[in-house]
């Protein structure tokens, strides 16, 4: 039998690992609220922009339905 069971090397990586590694995050997913409208960036073709700005204030909501038609989600 070996006097040393463990292989030192093997040890010191172990622990140099452990204590060095971050513990994984919990990632909480945030609950979905009805309704809610979320801000986002989006690069859309100047003419398709011009298109639904035309009629004036609403624009947005105005491709918001044109993509919920296109995702068939009406």
């Amino acid at each position: 039998m070996a006097r040393r069971p463990i292989n030192p090397r093997d040890a010191a990586e172990a622990a140099f690992k452990s204590a060095t590694t971050k513990p994984a995050a919990r990632v909480a997913e945030a609950p979905r609220v009805p309704g809610v409208k979320e801000s986002v960036t989006l690069r859309i073709d100047a003419d398709v922009l011009e298109k639904f700005q035309e009629d004036g204030p609403g624009w947005q909501d105005r491709i918001n339905a044109a993509l919920r038609q296109a995702a068939r989600l009406d």
